[in-house]
């Protein structure tokens, strides 16, 4: 298995070598050279597996440079019941037959996210060790990937951790987790902007090679492969445990705005998994909606980017958007250079996007909009009032309590389910991390998991920046002497 960018520019890598990076040096993001394939007689073996076989059946198909031994061992420390309260680690919760909820948020940060950043924390120490070299972790995130994040990293040898995240756009309990951690190794900014602030200055210190190089910088934002690798296993998972037989079809809401989680849902369909639909639920800012709805990509500017009660998806550039659109071209990394010189420049686009304007592309009419149904994408947004409505119903109605970002995969999952077509859920975090859209919702707080009872009055630690990568890389050369 060896990798290679969507646009083209990098030699063929292994897996342990794009593990540390984040950006191909051509500014695109690494994809496997084929998919690994899985028959119906190898869905039928795979069914029955613990969570721990299962995962090692599907990561060690894109990680052929790790020793058998030595990936089944940091598989077996990464997911256990300890760290995920849960010998199935991603329980399948039935609120009635045919419809279903994956609960993803048992981990150390009570998000979905832990169930990457574990693992990656422990595959970046184990490759680090082996290599005797040092890593500065630089990452962005609109709410959970940053605690997972710290939490995987926390204390791990040579390892430092640079999270930028939007300053006041959090809510109270995700930024508590993040700023409230004193280990040394861990550097919390706030930046004065929006998310998309936070990723496009990850994107621009990525893209200078030379202080990445320097400083040895790596990413674990979901333009990390590795982390889309650990997100494939559950949906593995999710599918067996709702389904009888693998002639059997499900269908995925998935809550998305950087397109990550999703993207792991494309893949797992591409490697043969029977996914009839990947319901693509975004909030208010529904630039992937748009897309799936007209063909037009255009992300929105700072300006235009909403503060929502589902903050995790108020993201309005989806970095892992263009592993999606590889694959739609046919795996055309001339094409896909084009399209993304006009979002990131303004202009250019070929014959396959003969609209685009102001940092877009618009597929409508062409060869390339058609083949999309054949990826069994579809989309909605959600509003606050939508999901405010919806985390009330599900709890009347099945006594379930699901945060916002939940709320919204349930609510456009729904008008998207068909009958017969069993309808899965990917959660997303725990209602604690949401208490003012809860108590709106349902008129009391959800009840606090143990060791969480006063974490937003904990002395909090972290420092505040404007929007600039040049303070950002200056801030890490410092702290890296």
């Amino acid at each position: 298995m060896r990798y290679i960018s969507t646009r083209g520019g990098m030699p063929p890598k292994k897996f342990s070598r794009i593990l540390l990076g984040g950006l191909a040096p051509d500014g695109g993001l690494a994809m496997p050279e084929t998919y690994p394939e899985i028959d119906f007689a190898e869905l039928e073996k795979l069914r029955g597996l613990s969570y721990q076989e299962l995962a090692y059946e599907i990561i060690s198909r894109f990680t052929d440079d790790i020793p058998v031994a030595d990936l089944r061992g940091i598989i077996a420390r990464t997911y256990t019941a300890e760290s995920f309260q849960s010998e199935e680690i991603t329980p399948l919760k039935t609120l009635e037959p045919g419809l279903h909820i994956l609960g993803l948020s048992n981990g150390p940060t009570l998000a979905f996210k832990d169930i990457a950043m574990q693992l990656l924390g422990n595959l970046f120490e184990y490759v680090l060790e082996k290599s005797g070299e040092y890593l500065n972790i630089l990452g962005a995130t609109s709410g959970d990937t940053g605690p997972s994040a710290e939490y995987a990293m926390r204390g791990k040898r040579g390892i430092r951790v640079f999270m930028l995240s939007p300053q006041g756009k959090m809510s109270r309990f995700q930024t508590a987790q993040m700023y409230s951690l004193q280990d040394p190794n861990i550097f919390n900014i706030a930046v004065r902007g929006v998310f998309d602030d936070c990723q496009d200055i990850v994107k621009a210190v990525s893209n200078d090679y030379a202080f990445k190089q320097k400083y040895r910088i790596g990413t674990v934002n979901s333009i990390n492969w590795a982390r889309i690798v650990a997100q494939i296993v559950y949906y593995f998972k999710g599918y067996f445990e709702a389904t009888g037989s693998s002639s059997e079809q499900v269908s995925f809401a998935v809550p998305s705005g950087n397109f990550g989680n999703i993207c792991a849902g494309h893949v797992a369909r591409m490697m043969g998994l029977p996914i009839r639909k990947l319901i693509l639920a975004t909030n208010e800012n529904d630039v992937l909606d748009e897309f799936f709805r007209t063909g037009c990509y255009r992300p929105r500017a700072t300006s235009e980017t909403l503060h929502t009660s589902s903050p995790s998806m108020d993201i309005s550039k989806a970095s892992n958007f263009e592993r999606f659109i590889f694959d739609l071209t046919g795996r055309d990394a001339a094409k896909v250079k084009e399209l993304w010189r006009a979002v990131e420049r303004g202009g250019g686009g070929g014959a396959e996007a003969d609209r685009v304007q102001d940092g877009a592309f618009d597929l409508a009419g062409t060869p390339l909009w058609e083949r999309v149904k054949e990826f069994g994408l579809v989309s909605g947004t959600s509003n606050h009032a939508e999901r405010i409505a919806t985390i009330r119903r599900i709890h009347e109605q099945y006594g379930v309590l699901v945060d916002p970002h939940t709320a919204d995969g349930l609510k456009v999952g729904l008008e998207h389910r068909e009958a017969g077509v069993p309808l899965i859920c990917l959660e997303t975090a725990l209602p604690i991390k949401f208490s003012e859209s809860i108590i709106e919702a349902i008129g009391h707080a959800p009840a606090r998991p143990a060791g969480y009872e006063n974490i937003e009055n904990m002395p909090q630690r972290y420092v505040v920046m404007n929007a600039d990568a040049d303070a950002v890389k200056a801030f890490i050369a410092e702290q890296a002497e």
